[in-house]
């Protein structure tokens, strides 16, 4: 203990520090349960004025504080284990076709990824087709749920590393895989080409992988990728919601989908109902892209072999057959009709309660999707399948696609009945 004498008073110094100590941190302590406790009063306070003054304004607040802890907690749980392996080089890919078409091709291309140990750039969707639609990946599909729920098969990243751009002088090797390809092909030439290369530019991905003869766990991994891994954005998820929930109002309902639109016709050569300037037109289309381009097409024949979509007339002698009456609700899930209301007018005759997403929204929600025909197919598509019944003009990828969403839907109900 030291002592020392100043000015006739003696000091412990022991004392004095120990003394001294802990009341310091009790006034920390104290201090900073007192801010805490204002902090939250004001901000209470805050909110309660927000709601009564504008509840909009600070709901987005709110929910932050609230939920976003919960939810970015409960993400993480779910996030699948990263799969570890060494990657073998890059695949890029550019997609071509409409959504549906687009769509499957993202699933093959997962497939091939994980079965050659690559890391897969997002994919580029086509900008350049008859829809002429600029969307990019991130604006039809949900891109952070794409690379995590993916995670634990093969790595997605959403750009090339900066030293394999065209900055640094790097040019890929651009080639579209053979058509129908079985994972012989993928291993034997293509694996190597990655050796050489790092980085491959698929330019092409329509049914550029087999549907039959693939081993079992990479045609779950396609299925898993179509009916899981992508997932339409939240904007697009919200109004397609929104259009069911309106149309369900109104009662059951028939989704048509009418598949007697431009660019099917000119890409078909089917020309059935159409005056000889709209069969010319037509003709001309098919000539402007190369990748439509035929010699000469008999559409009579086409329609012999069964390959024209029905006519919007042949469409109501259908309806009417399988006995839907006037009172049917009718979504038509296509995008313009070729030849407008002049080629709806048997079909909107016999069911007057013929409907459009244009006629169930408002234009100022719609707005936003203008101009970019795939933005508008997701919400056709998202229609499509909750339909109470769905009824496809053309066997084309849509019907393909939604005949298999609807059956996944049917498929997981009945495993939840079943508690399995």
């Amino acid at each position: 203990m030291d002592v020392r004498s100043e000015g006739g008073a003696q000091v412990r110094f022991d004392k004095i520090r120990g003394a001294v100590i802990p009341k310091s941190r009790f006034q920390i302590w104290f201090i900073r349960v007192c801010s805490s406790i204002v902090v939250w009063t004001c901000l209470v306070q805050l909110v309660a004025v927000g709601q009564l003054w504008h509840p909009h304004i600070l709901s987005g607040l709110t929910s932050r504080f609230t939920q976003a802890p919960l939810s970015v907690e409960k993400a993480a749980l779910q996030l699948p284990p990263a799969r570890n392996y060494t990657s073998n080089g890059f695949l890029k890919v550019s997609c071509n076709g409409g959504l549906n078409q687009m769509r499957a091709a993202i699933c093959d291309m997962v497939v091939v990824a994980r079965l050659l140990n690559l890391t897969l750039v997002v994919p580029e969707l086509d900008k350049t087709s008859f829809w002429a639609d600029p969307s990019d990946f991130e604006d039809i599909f949900d891109v952070n749920h794409f690379v995590n729920s993916l995670r634990d098969e093969i790595r997605i990243i959403k750009r090339l590393p900066k030293k394999f751009s065209r900055k640094y002088g790097y040019q890929p090797l651009k080639m579209p895989p053979v058509s129908w390809s079985n994972e012989k092909y993928y291993l034997q030439q293509i694996l190597p080409l990655f050796g050489k290369h790092k980085v491959i530019h698929f330019n092409k991905t329509d049914a550029r992988l087999a549907n039959n003869g693939l081993p079992i766990d990479l045609q779950k991994l396609r299925c898993r990728v179509n009916f899981q891994a992508l997932k339409f954005t939240p904007q697009i998820e919200a109004l397609g919601s929104k259009l069911v929930q309106t149309l369900q109002g109104k009662g059951p309902f028939v989704a048509l989908h009418l598949r007697y639109e431009m660019d099917m016709l000119a890409f078909s050569g089917c020309t059935q109902g159409c005056t000889p300037e709209e069969a010319e037109e037509l003709k001309r289309l098919r000539y402007a892209f190369p990748w439509w381009r035929e010699k000469e097409i008999v559409s009579e024949e086409r329609r012999l072999q069964g390959l024209c979509p029905l006519t919007p007339e042949e469409a109501t002698l259908v309806l009417q057959a399988l006995d839907f009456n006037k009172d049917t609700q009718i979504y038509i899930a296509s995008g313009e009709i070729y030849g407008g209301e002049r080629r709806l007018a048997v079909l909107r005759s016999a069911f007057p309660r013929i409907v459009k997403k244009e006629m169930q929204l408002d234009p100022g929600e719609l707005e936003q999707f203008r101009n970019h025909t795939s933005q508008m197919a997701a919400l056709d598509f998202m229609v499509a399948t909750a339909s109470d019944i769905f009824i496809p003009t053309y066997d084309g990828n849509m019907a393909r696609l939604v005949e298999g969403h609807r059956r996944y839907r049917i498929k997981m109900y009945n495993l939840n009945i079943s508690g399995r």
